[in-house]
């Protein structure tokens, strides 16, 4: 087990707090770490029962903990990998830099996880192959072990990420991944969201994305967001006395000016006409 500030082989890597594999092969009480899972175990994750096989992956969030109401940590084997990262609002997930991930594929990335939290991700054998390889970088301390410990921690985000949306969107029913779509984008409605970033919250690529949504409502991801964010804004300019600007910039418009212009084209009024004529408090 390499753990940091006890472990030389981590004197470069600031962002891996603990590495290693555990086989257990008697109970054992009190014995919960943040893991990443092969075995069979029945935890409790985040308040929600779960059953791991072999080849299930458990990713726990920061502030999220690990255990069982029995306390017992079962027979079996596990590898588990923890990495250094704090929260920055509701559902974005900050990480130490290390790799070639930009900042915005570590977004969205976050809060595919956190919409879909606790995560929990079945059959993917490949993330133990990938912190076998980690771990057998550091021992080894090979040329280029630098880059490709980071390159495989890049690879591990990615791939559980993509998992994860495959399995909890899966494409056959599209109907049902578009509502979770859709409340994503209404609960973040500021959001300056991009295609890329709403074709990764459902697992596509960016063409299928394209060509799914626009079947489905007959209008192209940007154009279906447009409505969302001019929905929203008839709700804000009937039920509050918040000023103009502040509901165009609330609901994603960058200047009080685009949004005016697009919520006359799309209602037929401007937003101050829209309000005097609908206006009412609950």
């Amino acid at each position: 087990m390499l753990r940091q500030w006890s472990s030389e082989e981590l004197v470069l890597f600031p962002h891996i707090i603990e590495l290693g594999v555990v086989k257990n092969s008697a109970v054992h009480l009190n014995a919960f770490p943040k893991v990443v899972m092969d075995g069979k175990f029945h935890w409790n994750i985040h308040n929600n029962e779960h059953t791991l096989f072999p080849g299930d992956v458990a990713l726990m969030l920061p502030g999220q903990e690990i255990g069982s109401s029995s306390g017992v940590l079962e027979i079996g084997s596990f590898s588990f990998l923890h990495i250094n990262a704090c929260l920055q609002g509701t559902d974005e997930i900050i990480l130490d830099k290390w790799g070639r991930l930009s900042y915005n594929e570590i977004i969205t990335m976050s809060r595919i996880l956190f919409l879909n939290s606790p995560v929990v991700i079945t059959k993917i054998n490949e993330a133990g192959k990938i912190l076998k390889s980690i771990q057998q970088e550091l021992c080894n301390q090979e040329v280029g072990y630098y880059s490709s410990v980071n390159n495989h921690i890049d690879e591990l985000f990615i791939l559980l990420t993509r998992h994860l949306t495959r399995q909890t969107n899966p494409g056959r029913d599209f109907p049902k991944t578009f509502m979770k779509l859709d409340e994503a984008l209404r609960q973040d409605i500021s959001h300056q969201w991009t295609v890329d970033e709403m074709a990764a919250l459902v697992g596509l690529g960016n063409t299928l994305f394209n060509d799914k949504v626009k079947s489905y409502t007959g209008l192209t991801p940007l154009n279906y967001l447009i409505n969302i964010r001019i929905t929203e804004a008839t709700k804000l300019l009937k039920r509050s006395h918040t000023s103009i600007i502040n509901i165009a910039l609330d609901t994603g418009f960058n200047s009080s000016q685009h949004f005016s212009t697009t919520f006359k084209k799309l209602t037929g009024f401007t937003p101050g006409e829209f309000r005097k004529n609908n206006s009412y408090t609950e």
